[in-house]
């Protein structure tokens, strides 16, 4: 997108690189003509930044859980389009005037009477403006109202009890949405699903009772005779199949029965009369060709479902009976085919359960037009709920969309540092340091790929709140100091931008310079660090073989003790025979390093005898020679550090190289400091013994002095009297 427009931007150096400088309400109005290629950021994630959650929701409009360039613009030419001054952007308060709404256009319009309304239903009338905490609770917003514009109605929506019954029994059989109000209540698709299940239940008894085999006891009777049929069927079914067995084979009775030792268990136990310990059992005795007993020597599990059965299938069907036979029960079946047939292609089952006499009365009571008119007058409230939503938003972008832009199009917040990025979580206390870049991590394994790429030392951390047991893990960038002390599994405290605080353990370490002090000093402490290794080792050894013989002394003493035999020497491992090969190198190695002693000797000589500056000048440069390499290499780093794989791999898209060199670095990471007009006790009388440096240092001088003199190196710069041959020549005389 190339500028176009006549607008003056304003640009500032910092990173690396120019910034635009958003200062006014006009530079936010024409963002639209500011080139993509001069934004810092393209995207950025919704989450993870100290960001109301809400407005980043109003400005992701596609709701991909990240906000871009043409939703921020859209954003920013909303809220200016609005306000009558697009400088009250600038002011970044929480609460907006009313009179700072630009009533000029219809959308301001609307939003002006959308907040008055508003104000009026909170009982705010008099109110002169409206902040984001009104629209903390949604909910709280249409507490009192019945129509809101959402589609949606509930029970009191209706002002007279059939229709209050009727929404009621929609949200039984179909289900509910939740309304603005915060009650529950049916929407137009719920509504239209009630009405269609209705119509086809009526339809589908209909075609029942157009078949006179259908309900041959008449709709109530034949319904009720096979709700007592279903309930006992299958037990009855497994009763006559029993005696059927039993007529095949005589032997099988006791069987059929079940065994003395199959009522054990339940005798055993405190019995129920209802009898449904006994609900596995037999109908009733099995006997070969018995017909079913209906009254007496019935299983007790199933009294009330046989008497049921009796009175409300068997009699209307067969007269009164005392027994059932088999023939019997397969013509009662017989009778049901039809019944059963109509029953298994049921339709409007979500209604079911109303019956069909209710499923009537509802479709002939016109209930059905009461509640499209509902629907209709809720909707036509949707104008001002969007008007509301709208105002929401109008809100929330006077408070943060300034803030955003300082931190998106450009990193003004982050490079001025009168506060914190949005991106910045919190502070890392760690190590007497103070570390100010911290940002979140999802995944570090994942994120170290991308953000390795910065070049800065990175330590990663688990933060756990033992006292509610919440976790998550950060990643903190070190940009003073030295890392001599900072290693996995090291703890610290993270304050995050709420000043909660956390107990932050090192899991992970990106190792690259910190400072150009530590480099020079890095390779003396890798020399150092090599000899402790080497001297540990040795002790280590030594230490092993002296406890080997004190074990081997403490056992033969024991066994002088006991009269017992002395334990057998443990051989000495063999010495190792030196072959002429070997002899020769060793014999190579000393005259190498004799020479290299010789030369070195030569060499110090042939320095001392050019004076004391040329001394002090050789001794500098052997420093140099070895320090400059990771000098160099540390500063090459340094002035590469980049922030922008660190955000790249929190999902940012960064537009440009965000630097962080050598003096802004200082100011993320803060060292440890005196507070000014502190007095300070030297005294440490637990400190240890340190090496007498300045004493040496003083006779080292002393002696390169004396030398110097004796050569007479040092006659130009002394009068005649104190010049070596004159001395010397008096001390002569003298003697």
């Amino acid at each position: 997108m190339a500028t176009t427009s006549a607008h003056r931007w304003r640009f500032f150096r910092a990173g690396g690189f120019d910034q635009v400088k958003i200062s006014s309400g006009q530079d936010l109005a024409n963002l639209d003509s500011l080139d993509q290629k001069l934004w810092v950021a393209l995207a950025c994630p919704t989450r993870g930044l100290d960001l109301d959650p809400r407005t980043a929701e109003l400005i992701d409009t596609d709701k991909d859980g990240r906000i871009r360039v043409p939703e921020l613009i859209a954003a920013t030419r909303f809220a200016c389009e609005n306000l009558k001054e697009p400088d009250d952007l600038l002011s970044a308060t929480s609460e907006l005037k009313l009179t700072a709404i630009n009533d000029a256009t219809p959308t301001g319009k609307t939003l002006l009477a959308a907040a008055k309304q508003l104000l009026v239903n909170l009982g705010q009338a008099e109110a002169t403006s409206v902040s984001v905490e009104t629209f903390a609770d949604p909910v709280k917003l249409f507490a009192d109202t019945v129509f809101n514009g959402d589609g949606v109605i509930i029970a009191e929506s209706a002002s007279d009890d059939e229709t209050k019954q009727v929404i009621g029994e929609i949200a039984t059989s179909i289900g509910t949405t939740p309304d603005r109000s915060g009650k529950t209540g049916v929407s137009q698709a719920q509504v239209e699903a009630f009405f269609a299940a209705l119509r086809e239940q009526d339809a589908w008894f209909q075609e029942g009772e157009a078949d006179p085999r259908v309900f041959f006891l008449g709709r109530a009777r034949t319904e009720a005779a096979a709700q007592g049929l279903s309930a006992v069927s299958a037990k009855v079914d497994d009763y006559f199949a029993r005696t059927r067995v039993a007529a095949f084979d005589p032997r099988t009775p006791a069987l059929l029965n079940r065994s003395e030792e199959a009522y054990q268990d339940i005798v055993s136990a405190e019995m129920t009369l209802a009898g449904t310990e006994l609900s596995a059992f037999p109908l009733a005795r099995i006997e070969a060709g018995r017909p079913l007993p209906l009254t007496a020597g019935l299983n007790p599990g199933f009294l009330a479902a046989v008497a049921t059965l009796r009175r409300d299938t068997l009699e209307p069907i067969l007269g009164e009976r005392t027994s059932l036979s088999e023939a019997d029960w397969l013509s009662v079946l017989d009778k049901f085919q039809a019944f059963l047939a109509w029953r298994g292609l049921q339709r409007g089952e979500p209604v079911s359960g109303l019956g069909i006499d209710r499923v009537r009365v509802i479709l002939g009571s016109g209930v059905e037009a009461r509640i499209s008119e509902l629907l209709v007058k809720d909707l036509a409230l949707e104008p001002e709920a969007t008007a509301i939503d709208s105002l929401e938003r109008l809100v929330r972008y006077h408070r943060d969309l300034f803030r955003i832009c300082r931190n998106f199009v450009s990193f003004e917040d982050f490079y001025e540092g009168k506060q914190p990025a949005s991106f910045q979580l919190g502070t890392l206390y760690l190590d007497q340091r103070a570390c100010q870049l911290c940002l979140p991590v999802d995944d570090p394994a994942r994120h170290v790929v991308m953000a390795g790429l910065a070049g800065a030392y990175l330590a990663y951390l688990d933060c756990v709140r033992k006292s509610s047991g919440e976790k998550m893990q950060i990643v903190a960038a070190f940009t003073a100091g030295d890392s001599d002390n900072l290693m996995i599994g090291r703890n610290g405290v993270f304050y995050d931008r709420k000043g909660v605080d956390w107990d932050a353990t090192i899991i992970k370490i990106i190792d690259n310079p910190i400072s150009v002090r530590q480099a020079f000093f890095a390779p003396y402490k890798k020399l150092a660090r090599m000899i402790e290794e080497q001297v540990a080792k040795r002790a280590s050894a030594a230490d092993a073989s002296a406890n080997q013989q004190l074990g081997q002394v403490a056992v033969a003493t024991a066994n002088v003790d006991k009269n017992l035999p002395p334990a057998p020497p443990v051989p000495a491992p063999p010495a190792k025979k030196l072959d002429i090969g070997t002899v020769a190198a060793i014999g190579v190695a000393f005259g190498a390093i004799g020479s290299f002693l010789t030369a070195l000797v030569g060499y110090a000589t042939g320095v001392f005898r050019l004076g004391l500056p040329a001394t002090l000048g050789a001794f500098l440069a052997v420093v140099l020679i070895i320090s400059m390499p990771s000098v160099v290499l540390a500063y090459l780093k340094l002035r590469k550090r980049n922030l922008g794989p660190i955000l790249d791999s929190n999902g940012w898209a960064i537009n440009t190289r965000a630097r962080i060199n050598v003096p802004f670095g200082a100011t993320l990471t803060s060292v440890p400091k005196l507070p000014p007009g502190s007095r300070r006790d030297l005294h440490d009388r637990f400190a240890e013994k340190r090496f007498p440096w300045k004493t040496v240092v003083f006779f080292v001088l002393l002696v390169v002095l004396g030398v110097s003199w004796y050569q007479g190196k040092l006659d130009r710069r002394l009068p005649e009297r104190a010049r070596p041959g004159h001395v010397l020549g008096s001390w002569a005389r003298g003697a």
